[in-house]
């Protein structure tokens, strides 16, 4: 598990990933803000998530998602 903070440089980067995936709104700000920190991290990473679907949409094939 890692802990990481998002700043301005992270969220305008967690926004243009929702906007590329067609995302808006609040609802998927935090998916967002999640996709952003696991897709700039070093591979190989698993993303343990409820919503697989859209994190698919956000993380593409960069993230291996695992559904829980």
């Amino acid at each position: 598990m890692r802990i990481a903070p998002v700043g301005e440089e992270e969220a305008k980067a967690a926004s243009t990933m929702l906007i590329g995936a067609g995302l808006h709104g609040h609802k998927y700000a935090i998916d967002a803000a999640v996709a952003e920190m696991a897709v700039r991290q070093r591979r190989p990473v698993v993303l343990l998530t409820s919503d697989i679907d859209d994190m698919t949409k956000l993380c593409g094939d960069r993230v291996r998602l695992v559904s829980v």
